[in-house]
């Protein structure tokens, strides 16, 4: 168990030649910004809404991003900034929450194999900044991703989640090996959510 665990040990950054990972702070704000700001048609199909509207401020990402530090800190959620190595551009974010996160918990599950929801403890999304799609930024986050999961998280079960409406990312998991396990609706979305490994 590693939310709300004061014992467990949780990652600090993860260096590469194409990134630098390490928790998202308030203080990313102007970065962040530039980045969110540069994604909106692909964040918008990614949370099933208008987020980031066309209005949407630095003073209105600043209260976003002190809430994933304060999640963090809380050890409710875990979300990081991706950046390049000079740490002067956002790349795009990751955000590690529990399976009983409240949208979660209000959702109807269906399995699509035999695997039990309430076998894993982590859910992972993450988004690339919507310029660097065509470099293909996304597949290379998610094959760092998938052994740093694995090796340094001690999570009982972990599961990659993407909105069925953000088809890109929906044919990269598929591409890059991921199964398929559970299709998510949240009666607050049209479109399901869906749970790969």
């Amino acid at each position: 168990m590693v939310f709300g665990n004061e014992n467990s040990t949780i990652p600090q950054q993860l260096v590469t030649e194409q990134f630098l990972i390490r928790p998202l702070l308030a203080t990313d704000v102007e970065l962040d910004y530039e980045a969110v700001m540069d994604s909106q048609e692909i964040l918008r199909k990614w949370e099933q809404a208008d987020w980031p509207s066309d209005d949407f401020t630095v003073a209105d990402n600043l209260k976003d991003l002190e809430r994933h530090e304060q999640h963090f800190n809380d050890r409710e959620g875990f979300t990081y900034t991706v950046l390049n190595p000079a740490g002067t551009l956002c790349l795009g974010c990751i955000y590690i929450y529990p399976r009983t996160v409240r949208w979660l918990e209000r959702a109807t599950v269906t399995p699509v194999s035999n695997q039990i929801w309430e076998d894993y403890e982590a859910t992972v999304s993450f988004w690339i900044r919507q310029s660097k799609l065509a470099e293909e930024m996304d597949r290379q986050l998610l094959d760092i991703l998938r052994p740093w999961l694995t090796q340094e998280w001690k999570f009982d079960g972990h599961l990659f989640m993407t909105s069925a409406q953000f088809e890109q990312q929906v044919e990269m998991f598929k591409e890059a090996g991921l199964q398929l396990l559970f299709e998510l609706k949240d009666p607050k979305h049209p479109e399901k959510d869906l749970a790969f490994l």
